[in-house]
């Protein structure tokens, strides 16, 4: 899957494209935007810029023009073919670097500070996975200090059903989630707004393609069905949660917002910077053959580097810089995307493009890798500090969470998944 696209030398006329950290040419994320006349279309960001790929369709392959134009979420384009998305990826990273089409398709290029994004796909459904096995062992450990991890967790990649509909791009607001709390085991509960809000940092998976309801998809053919990614930050309501999640699981201390970055990386963008699974520790079961497969245990994962920052009011009203709380990686996952499609398909699920699958938090084995409050404060135990003097336990009114991420390897220019951000607004009044 590695072509030309993927050059490192590969250049484009577009301004200051060939030295943007996020998206140079190699890179050509699908997103919806619109412009100063508000109509939601397909862009693609390059450099500062955002193409319409409407107004320059006509560039295109023919059987690639009716997924494009007219259309205003993705879901067109990830529900046919891969081989489409890779010669529509061919077509534009044509238009991108050959000067002879500046003259053009340069009216068809927005800046993207004059422009709103919007989600890229009409979420079909949502699942949250659990596939971080540091988190998962560290959230554990607060929990059961005995026992960690349950007993299925490294034979299942454990996970639940989200709710779709509160799913939401980067720079909406989060509104604090009032629920019932028990704030002493030996009390009863009161309705109120959560007091340990927390982030949940994530890798978002896109759908692609249409599975069969009745029938499972193949460990060999499940990567198929990954169009792309992005980055996902799955807020939790950790009071509210602790007390509703038994014996259910989670519900409204995850269902009121989960907020993602905008712009879908192709896995076809992704192709240079697969990579495997870290070994399974000595006496680990090994995966059932549903979930075994050897290419995807050699190339399954990627090389993607994640930070998570906060901003407070203070810090804001100062000029600050977001302060980073902690930095990760997608390879400290436990399981595969691929072996999560597997999974969630094995009893005859149908998966389909708007699907929105999220990774669970990825966090590392050493404390500046948590990927939640949770984990670095120890359950609230501990605080840390921002500048302005600020200490934290769990997120704040007027707090600001970022998520930022780029993937990196070898001999290939480094691309990037933009930001997911949003900022804490207070609980309404019951």
């Amino acid at each position: 899957m590695i072509d030309h696209t993927h050059a490192a030398t590969a250049s484009s006329w577009v301004p200051g494209a060939d030295a943007h950290t996020d998206f140079p040419i190699q890179n050509l994320p699908l997103g919806i935007f619109s412009p100063g006349d508000g109509v939601r279309r397909l862009g693609v960001a390059i450099g500062d810029h955002i193409l319409d790929l409407a107004a320059v369709a006509q560039h295109f392959p023919a059987e690639t023009v009716a997924l494009v134009v007219g259309q205003q979420t993705l879901n067109p384009l990830f529900s046919a073919p891969s081989a489409l998305r890779v010669a529509l990826r061919h077509a534009i990273f044509g238009l991108l670097s050959d000067g002879a089409f500046q003259p053009s398709v340069a009216p068809s290029l927005h800046k993207a500070a004059d422009c709103v994004v919007h989600m890229p796909m009409a979420v079909r459904d949502y699942t949250d996975f659990y596939a971080g096995i540091h988190h998962a062992r560290s959230v554990g450990s607060l929990l059961r200090p005995d026992n960690p991890l349950l007993p299925n967790y490294k034979y299942i990649p454990v996970g639940y059903h989200g709710r779709a509909s509160s799913i939401r791009p980067t720079g909406t607001a989060v509104v604090r989630p009032n629920g019932q709390i028990r704030p002493k085991h030996d009390e009863a509960p009161a309705v109120g707004p959560t007091m340990r809000l927390d982030y949940e940092v994530e890798i978002g998976l896109w759908a692609a393609g249409q599975s069969e309801l009745g029938k499972p998809i193949p460990i060999s053919e499940a990567a198929q069905h990954i169009g792309g990614l992005c980055l996902l930050n799955d807020w939790s309501a950790r009071d509210i949660q602790a007390w509703e999640y038994q014996p259910l699981g989670p519900f409204l201390g995850k269902n009121f917002a989960t907020t993602i970055s905008p712009w879908v990386i192709t896995t076809e963008a992704l192709a240079p910077f697969r990579t495997g699974l870290a070994s399974r520790s000595e006496g680990d079961p090994a995966p059932l053959p549903y979930l075994d497969d050897a290419e995807d245990a050699a190339n399954g994962l990627f090389n993607v580097f994640i930070e998570v920052a906060i901003l407070s009011p203070a810090m804001k009203a100062r000029g600050d810089r977001p302060h980073v709380v902690g930095r990760t990686y997608l390879r400290h996952l436990y399981w595969t995307p691929a072996q999560m499609v597997a999974h969630h398909t094995i009893n005859g699920c149908d998966l389909a493009a708007g699907d929105l699958l999220g990774t669970g938090t990825i966090s590392g084995p050493g404390k500046s890798s948590r990927g939640s409050l949770m984990e670095l404060t120890l359950g609230g135990k501990c605080t840390f500090e921002l500048p302005c003097g600020g200490k934290r336990t769990f997120l704040e009114d007027g707090d600001e969470v970022v998520l930022t991420g780029y993937a990196e390897t070898g001999n290939y220019r480094r691309i990037g998944f933009g930001t997911c951000r949003a900022e804490i607004q207070p609980a309404p009044k019951i």
